[in-house]
């Protein structure tokens, strides 16, 4: 661990611009990392926020494929959506880049051609899954197949979303092809890997030793798991026709790999912004008193802690991370989030359907965070984080002061008289604050430092509610000054540690105090004056509004639309039966008839007693659709009846047939309907 870093560069996980930003990114990758970055910005620290599109790889290719668009388009128009969405939400990036660009083209390949000239890439030829259909070698998203490990039927060529295996397409068992279908075919091509197996000892010392007590248990955890099954040369290097074509001669037709090509995207982004800026971009990745960050999400671990430093390694002249804190996966209303399935909350559409909530989200992200195993988001649990913590307690507390001080004094802080025990004692816990909250912000535990910001608004609202001062203000006037410029301590205490987590909250409340810039987080500790008596604030606004019933239930109205219309999408047919003759067929006797009478069979929730006019006789049919329709909306109803089934006793009631029903695609029973012009007794063959 570095102790005094000079400076900080901190990397954010490059988002792949096949598809929007949700939920999921953020708890995960870019709500942590933006409050650290924020945070250390506060403390005066030299901090390079970086990130960019992950555009290359195979994934891009098939969105394009099957959106019926260039790769180029397809990445231009997610890379505009995901750089808004982030602006919109308060990301603070100090550079977000594009792997497309040219700077990262040049990075990248000669960041390759370094270590070809060294010598640290094995040349191979090696039998790889081939298409011959589609006439062409598969990338490994390429294919679906049977985990080895887990068993898993529906396993990527390069990794188990099911086990987070990391794979081989040619482990894959009973392999497919996403382009034809057909099963591939082996076939020989010439590549280069880098031999992960030259850097175990390192690897080994480096994390198993050296950084066994402050990296992330789960980091930590999968790391030694994947040191532990041996280490193997991986390819850089893929048969592709989108991405940066590898370097050398006798590679055409090939790209280099996107997890080869991807991480060098936080170096040629923070190239790209050192440009801008008018800065030395080196120091911030090869300097030894900076302290490198990688946030991510629990996928990436692999990619970031074994393979980008072997990277890092063999080339020599770069610092390493000096963590990783991964968090695990964010779930939504208790399923697996998933891009292709729709099911998710997206930025974008989160923005346009509550504007000006951004604080909520991250507030509610931050506050059940995945930072020690999944979590579950549901919008009930977001609704009452904003009703009972936002508004009820900081919104509140907020609220009160500002209401009071221009009630009582026009909005100028009043010249406080002498402290009392509770006074000087309020004031001491408020000054402690920035360092409880820096220590868990320093450890990464933003959840936990959530939690302390959360203390800081119920240490001014049970101030208030033990002092009193609209009761105290008729008989001891004096001593409300005292009371209210305590209490406004606190709030200009506020508007400063809240920033790194509500930013947009810190910024309404500094220009209502009208404090914007005054003041820094160690001032809170240091200064016992931080908004000084004759300052005049601004009018009271509301910092948190309620949140209705009426727009969550919108929300999760639109997430059970969308999972409805994911079952009838993947909903597959019922295997034929086996083949009957027509003399089978020709025994049933299938007829139009007509619901007359319908009651609920008693101390039965599924069976409904029906009376149903056959044409050749009125009969006694009892059917187990209690569940789906009600006695009173099924009267006069058409149905198919199969007249000839041998009786049944049922609860004590003969039934004398069935009628014909069957599923829609939410799985609700519906009835198989003769056309209305059809007589009862006609017969069905």
């Amino acid at each position: 661990m570095i102790q005094e870093p000079k400076r900080y560069t901190i990397t954010a996980a490059l988002p792949y611009t096949n598809g929007p930003i949700h939920i999921g990114h953020l708890a995960g990758v870019y709500v942590p990392s933006d409050i650290y970055a924020r945070f250390l910005r506060l403390q005066g620290r030299d901090v390079a926020f970086i990130c960019g599109s992950d555009e290359h790889g195979v994934a891009i290719s098939m969105k394009a494929k099957k959106e019926g668009i260039t790769p180029q388009e397809v990445i231009d128009k997610y890379h505009t959506l995901i750089k808004k969405s982030f602006e919109d939400f308060g990301i603070s990036f100090d550079n977000y880049s594009r792997t497309s660009a040219k700077i990262h083209h040049d990075t990248a390949s000669q960041f390759f051609r370094t270590l070809y000239d060294k010598g640290d890439f094995i040349e191979e030829v090696t039998e790889q899954l081939y298409d011959a259909k589609a006439n062409q070698f598969l990338a490994d998203r390429f294919v679906i197949g049977t985990c080895p490990k887990c068993g898993n039927e529906e396993a990527y060529g390069d990794q188990c979303e099911k086990c987070g295996s990391s794979l081989n397409a040619t482990d894959l068992i009973n392999p497919k092809s996403t382009i034809t279908g057909e099963t591939p075919i082996l076939k020989s091509t010439k590549h280069w890997f880098l031999p992960l197996d030259r850097y175990d000892a390192f690897l080994r010392e480096w994390i198993l030793v050296g950084h066994k007590n402050d990296w992330k248990p789960n980091v930590y955890g999968q790391v030694k798991s994947w040191l532990e099954d041996g280490l193997k040369p991986r390819a850089v290097t893929r048969d592709l026709d989108w991405g940066i074509p590898v370097p050398v001669e006798g590679a055409e037709g090939k790209v280099l790999y996107v997890w080869f090509d991807a991480p060098i995207g936080y170096i040629s982004s923070t190239k790209e912004w050192a440009q801008r800026e008018g800065k030395d971009w080196e120091p911030y990745w090869k300097s030894d008193d900076t302290k490198l960050v990688h946030f991510i999400g629990k996928d990436n671990i692999v990619f970031h802690c074994v393979i980008f430093p072997a990277m890092l390694k063999a080339e020599g002249s770069y610092i390493l991370p000096d963590n990783v804190p991964a968090n695990e996966f964010l779930n939504l209303e208790g399923n697996k989030l998933s891009t292709s399935k729709n099911w998710a909350v997206w930025l974008h559409e989160y923005l346009e359907d509550f504007p000006e909530k951004q604080d909520v989200l991250r507030y509610a992200l931050t506050s059940n965070a995945p930072e020690t195993k999944d979590n579950d988001f549901t919008w009930k649990d977001f609704q009452a984080r904003n009703n009972n913590e936002l508004v009820a307690i900081f919104g509140n507390f907020i609220n009160r002061v500002v209401v009071l001080t221009n009630k009582y004094y026009d909005g100028i802080v009043p010249q406080p008289n002498e402290f009392s025990e509770i006074d000087e004692a309020t004031l001491t816990e408020l000054k402690a604050y920035p360092a409880v909250i820096a220590s868990s912000v320093e450890r990464y535990r933003f959840r936990e430092a959530l939690g302390e910001l959360m203390n800081v608004a119920r240490l001014g609202n049970k101030y208030l509610a033990d002092e009193e001062p609209w009761k105290v203000i008729k008989d001891n006037p004096e001593r409300v000054k005292t009371q209210m410029y305590v209490a406004l301590q606190i709030a200009g205490a506020l508007s400063v540690l809240a920033e790194p987590f509500l930013p947009f909250t810190a910024q309404k409340l500094a220009r209502i105090l009208k404090t914007g810039g005054q003041f820094s987080w160690n001032d809170i500790t240091e200064n016992s004056d931080l908004i000084s008596a004759g300052h005049k604030i601004g009018e009271a606004e509301l910092l948190f509004a309620k949140i209705e019933d009426e727009e969550i239930q919108k929300q999760v109205d639109k997430l059970e639309a969308t999972k409805t219309a994911n079952k009838a999408e993947n909903k597959k047919a019922e295997p034929q039966k086996d083949l009957i003759q027509y003399e089978d067929f020709a025994k049933m006797d299938l007829r139009v008839g007509t619901i007359l009478e319908a009651e609920k069979m008693p101390k039965a929730n599924k069976l409904l007693v029906l009376k149903i006019d056959t044409g050749i006789d009125i009969r006694t049919i009892v059917s187990g659709i209690a569940e789906s329709f009600t006695p009173e909306e099924i009267i006069g109803k058409k149905v198919t009846v199969l007249a000839n089934l041998a009786p049944r006793n049922l609860r004590g009631v003969e039934s004398q047939g069935m009628i014909l029903m069957t599923t829609n695609p939410e799985g609700k029973l519906v009835f198989v309907n003769p056309d209305a012009e059809a007589g009862n007794g006609e017969t069905i063959n």
